[in-house]
């Protein structure tokens, strides 16, 4: 008798302990089921309910400042990419989670750095995309290491209706990696800390940059006028190209085309000073600040981006894990190990709010390099930066 009171203490005791989280997401399909099976796993291991809502993604920063000092907000939110993270920082809805994530060895350094705000770790990164150079084993049977490679391998297929590299040139976002490996930055970063009073974007480097760009056009005849991402997806998927600059975002229309590919970094340019390091997009879970379950909620946070859980959620949707050994469990997936590589050579998109005045006047300034040639690249990207740096309040 004294046993089984006992035993029903302890029962009562893990009810009384047990909380009930809410988390919100904008997760759709494979992705929300994953998540609930999620949370599911995790009541029957700690007794506390997770509650699943589904928010709309653009919605979901502006309804946590409004509702998380009301103590109206969620424990949680899965996922939200790093170019909030200094917005909810400043506001003081999300709390650093460096006290609950004591290790950060599995995950991606880049990654991690895209998380940090002021030194500490604002988010727990679940996964990150870069772009990277798609190419087509019928027609460059292997990667091109070098960029006289590449160059010979682009050559080589341009003729006839096929083009042997493409890319949009007037795409900032996608031509970043140019930029950085010639020394252009967006924020000098010193120690971890953007200085958004140092804007890199009309240094020498990037000029040299944006004559490299022109070339490709002008120079080198790879990629006509008139080329954006579409038109180039459009001519892999149909056997056209050799070879594509693109995201995870295409690969399940490449995959669908049946098209033989391999994937890889681009190569040094001509004359850089770097390696490419094009920008990564980090989406992590943020905690709330203003909590009452911070240790319950960080620990379904740190279930859900434990290795295994992030190999299932690459199985739910496709997405490239942060987690080191979840990618060595998926070596055998080629879209994984191939932007895995492009993610850990990257550079993380800045993650001030700053980040908001530099988008129109430096892609307005790339796009304007590459529309005829030898132009004067210093004269534009001193007026975009002039314009970025006005804006910076």
């Amino acid at each position: 008798m004294k046993k089984a009171l006992t035993i029903l203490s302890l029962a009562l005791l893990g009810q009384a302990n047990a909380a009930t989280i809410t988390v919100w997401t904008h997760f759709g399909d494979s992705e929300l089921a994953w998540l609930r099976t999620q949370a599911a796993q995790f009541k029957t291991k700690t007794g506390h309910t997770v509650n699943v809502v589904s928010v709309p993604f653009d919605q979901i920063p502006d309804k946590l400042i409004q509702s998380a000092p009301k103590g109206q907000g969620p424990d949680l939110v899965t996922t939200l990419p790093q170019d909030r993270l200094g917005q909810l920082a400043a506001a003081g809805v999300i709390e650093p989670m460096d006290r609950y994530i004591t290790s950060k060895t599995d995950l991606d350094k880049t990654a991690v750095s895209a998380m940090t705000y002021g030194g500490k770790l604002f988010s727990l990164p679940m996964f990150a995309e870069a772009v990277a150079v798609v190419y087509n084993k019928k027609l460059v049977p292997s990667a091109p290491t070098s960029w006289n490679a590449f160059l010979a391998a682009a050559k080589k297929n341009t003729s006839s209706g096929r083009y042997g590299y493409l890319a949009d040139l007037s795409n900032a976002y996608m031509q970043f990696g140019i930029i950085s490996a010639y020394g252009g930055y967006v924020f000098k970063n010193t120690g971890g800390t953007l200085n958004t009073k140092d804007v890199g974007l009309a240094n020498a480097g990037a000029g040299k940059a944006s004559a490299f760009l022109n070339d490709l056009r002008y120079k080198y005849n790879l990629v006509p006028e008139g080329v954006d991402g579409g038109a180039a997806k459009s001519a892999f998927v149909d056997g056209r190209l050799a070879m594509f600059l693109t995201g995870p975002w295409d690969m399940g229309d490449i995959k669908k085309a049946g098209i033989d590919y391999g994937i890889m970094t681009f190569p040094t340019p001509p004359g850089a000073t770097g390696k490419w390091s094009p920008f990564v997009g980090v989406q992590g879970t943020m905690l709330n600040a203003y909590s009452r379950n911070k240790a319950a909620a960080a620990q379904f946070a740190k279930q859900i981006g434990s290795s295994d859980a992030q190999v299932a959620f690459n199985k739910a949707g496709g997405r490239i894990p942060v987690s080191l050994s979840a990618r060595t469990k998926l070596k055998s997936d080629p879209v994984v190990v191939g932007f895995g590589k492009s993610i850990s050579a990257g550079t993380p998109m800045p993650n001030v709010p700053q980040m908001g005045a530099v988008w129109g006047p430096w892609s307005s300034a790339i796009a304007q390099s590459v529309q005829k040639p030898g132009q004067n690249y210093g004269q534009i990207l001193d007026k975009a930066v002039q314009e970025i740096s006005s804006n910076i309040k």
